[in-house]
């Protein structure tokens, strides 16, 4: 399969500070990849010089095969780009800013545009100026999603909307994968997991890691909080039980997924009462990961 995106080595500095350093991504035609970091990863640097907006100062990129930057009116014509926060011409409606971009961008699919005004229940016909931000983001949206461009470049297209929308947001994404590529930059832990089929982790401007969903799952750590019958034996000597609190008939801990069964078994023999556990937040990963790459590189 061919990539769409192709990244290598990018570096990008503004002044002394230093957003991009040899940073390398790839996309593969036909999927959903997640492009995942914290704020001031270099995410939304590297989506600017995607785009052409920036110029690198180092390294390369190609963009659905062409030079993003000496390419990029001819590039706009092949893509739909979806900012977390959209600016709309205020005097215009929303139906004449959704017509405008798509000729932007070579065509809208009239039949997807009427049905995506429907899914995400947004009136065409009210200026821009009245709506609020989860609506903007709407129009920004179905723009994208009903032009014919071959590559939907997203950084953070759900902010704003409610969970109801997200999830029309989600299905809408699960249908486009069968005919074009998405570029999805977002901090929604489950907005990745239910979408994308690889995804890359940056960090200071490097990537980090990069794989499928499965192949990532070495990151993640459950938390536990149970209420026992008395003290567990032997649970704080078990591989993979880490940041262990016990007192007054409670435990607290996070465990590898590796030692999450001998751990469950440990509670059990202790008599359980009740027991919470939940999955990490996507800050959580980017914490524990950050924290194992930078002992492996010490």
């Amino acid at each position: 399969m061919s990539d769409a995106i192709v990244v290598k080595g990018l570096v990008k500095s503004f002044g002394t500070a230093r957003a991009l350093d040899g940073l390398d991504l790839s996309v593969r035609a036909g999927e959903v990849h997640g492009f995942l970091g914290p704020n001031g990863a270099g995410k939304s640097t590297t989506i600017r010089i995607l785009l052409g907006l920036v110029r690198a100062d180092g390294g390369t990129a190609r963009l659905l095969g062409g030079d993003p930057w000496s390419q990029a009116a001819e590039l706009h014509r092949r893509l739909a780009y979806v900012p977390g926060d959209v600016t709309l011409w205020p005097h215009l409606s929303g139906g004449e800013v959704i017509d405008l971009l798509g000729r932007l961008r070579g065509g809208l699919n009239a039949r997807r545009k009427a049905d995506l005004l429907e899914r995400f229940d947004l009136d065409p016909r009210k200026k821009a100026r009245t709506y609020s931000k989860g609506n903007r983001q709407k129009v920004a949206l179905v723009a994208a999603l009903a032009s014919e461009g071959e590559l939907l470049i997203l950084d953070e297209p759900t902010s704003g909307l409610d969970p109801l929308m997200e999830e029309v947001f989600r299905e809408c994404v699960r249908q486009e994968r069968e005919r074009r590529t998405v570029l999805l930059s977002s901090h929604v832990l489950a907005e990745v997991e239910a979408l994308c089929d690889r995804v890359t982790i940056i960090r200071d401007g490097r990537t980090v890691e990069t794989g499928t969903l499965a192949e990532l799952r070495h990151l993640t750590r459950t938390s536990i909080e149970a209420e026992l019958a008395q003290p567990p034996d032997g649970l704080a000597e078990l591989p993979g039980v880490h940041e262990l609190r016990a007192g007054d008939g409670r435990v607290r801990f996070s465990v590898d997924g590796a030692a999450l069964d001998p751990a469950l078994r440990r509670l059990a023999e202790a008599g359980v009462r009740s027991l919470v556990s939940r999955p990490p937040t996507l800050e959580e990963l980017f914490l524990r990961h950050y924290d194992r790459h930078a002992e492996s590189v010490g």
